[in-house]
């Protein structure tokens, strides 16, 4: 284009001056760089353009300093500017080929119109056409490298600034993915510290079962010490039991996700079935469960979830309590939420134990009559209540006891379960 733009410029102006011959080879030249133009832009033919365009012009430039009074025109000016164009428009293993080639043809040049003169004819008219020739030469010249130099300088920030956006596009990207490997490295971690927990924690109960079915199939044992295998056999089977379901529901959250249905909820109704059964396991063990619920409580939950949730806190409570122990289930009302709290006087939460409470890095320990847990509970529960946007948390001392408060949000009446979800 900058080419171009000159021969536009030198057609008229040589014309002008007295040269129509220069004139007529520049307008030669104009339509074979508007053609190398057209093929590199629209026919893609980048490679094949450039080397034709430097032969040309290298070529247009020699009959020019002939035609054009040799030294004493301006031709030697042009030389220096379409070696800048060249740089400007040759890949860098090409236009290190050009730079040399422009420098020896000026050379040579030179030295046949020193040696021999008389090739390169004075074409001016007289001194002043001479003077505006090298002058606008000059001037057309500083123009069009400043051009050209400027063209050079903005692609060179735009190739920097794109260089600099990848590199930061890149940066990003490298963090996605470390943030991404850290997140399955975490995933990864639950996975081992669940089968890990699964092959601890499964493998004792059912080697006591079999155990205690080798000894019923393999000896005759009296009647008395039979029926008090039978009943730790089921004993550990009802564990292992409650051992699995809390994994196969933990597991179904990891898989599924949680998803809470909530409805209003009488207190007093979805507890009752639950806490009566407890109160029996509670009974048994000679644990006194009460519970003070409000009947006038409607909460806004999932029914299942609530279910497991007490289950699973009252189920703890019993566990760690000790013959003789007491556990209280009470519920109050805060602002818009309703506060369900299980007290045991159990052997409460040791200090260095509580931080991970809520975790898969929680260690199961055995309760007051050697009853194994899955360490599961307690993080199925948070996901539960955080699933309902409710909250649990505890106080516990050392052998004094613990308290699990549930915070669930009331049913408020006139609004509408859509605008709750």
């Amino acid at each position: 284009m900058i080419s171009i733009f000159a021969l536009c410029y030198n057609i008229p102006f040589n014309y002008l001056v007295g040269l129509p011959s220069i004139a007529l080879s520049s307008f030669v030249v104009l339509v074979i760089c508007a053609g190398l133009y057209y093929a590199s832009r629209f026919r893609y033919k980048v490679a094949e353009s450039i080397l034709i365009t430097n032969f040309v012009g290298t070529t247009l430039f020699i009959v020019n300093f002939f035609l054009n009074s040799g030294i004493s025109g301006p031709t030697s000016q042009f030389f220096l500017l379409f070696l800048l164009l060249s740089i400007a428009i040759s890949p860098a293993e090409q236009y290190k080929f050009w730079i040399p080639v422009n420098i020896c043809v000026v050379l040579a040049v030179h030295a046949v119109e020193f040696f021999f003169p008389e090739t390169v004819p004075f074409t001016y008219m007289n001194r002043e056409s001479q003077f505006v020739d090298i002058t606008s030469a000059y001037v057309v010249v500083a123009l069009l490298a400043y051009f050209c130099t400027d063209y050079i300088r903005r692609s060179y920030e735009q190739e920097k600034n794109s260089a600099a956006e990848k590199n930061k596009a890149i940066v990003r990207k490298n963090q996605l993915i470390t943030s991404q490997n850290d997140e399955l490295k975490k995933l990864n971690d639950e996975k081992n510290k669940l089968m890990s927990i699964v092959a601890h924690d499964l493998r004792s109960p059912l080697a006591s079962i079999q155990n205690f079915l080798e000894l019923l199939s393999e000896y005759d044992l009296p009647a008395e010490q039979k029926l008090a295998i039978e009943k730790e056999l089921l004993n550990s089977t009802k564990q292992t039991l409650v051992m699995l379901s809390k994994l196969l529901d933990w597991s179904k959250t990891q898989l599924q996700g949680v998803s809470a249905h909530k409805e209003p909820l009488d207190l007093n109704d979805l507890f009752a079935t639950t806490l009566n059964f407890e109160k029996g396991i509670a009974s048994r063990k000679g644990i006194k469960l009460e519970y003070l619920l409000d009947p006038t409580i409607t909460i806004f939950a999932d029914r299942e979830m609530m279910q497991l949730i007490v289950r699973n806190l009252v189920g703890n409570a019993i566990k760690f309590t000790s013959e003789g122990g007491t556990i209280a289930v009470r519920s109050e009302t805060k602002d818009n939420n309703c506060i369900i709290s299980i007290q045991d006087n159990g052997i409460g939460i040791p200090a260095d134990k509580q931080e991970a409470i809520f975790s898969l890095n929680v260690q199961s320990t055995f309760g007051t009559k050697n009853e194994k847990g899955v360490g599961l509970g307690l993080l199925l529960c948070q996901e539960f209540i955080h699933a309902q946007n409710g909250e649990l948390w505890f106080e516990s001392t050392e052998e004094s006891g613990t308290c699990f408060y549930i915070s669930i949000p009331l049913h408020q009446e006139g609004v509408l379960l859509s605008d709750r979800e």
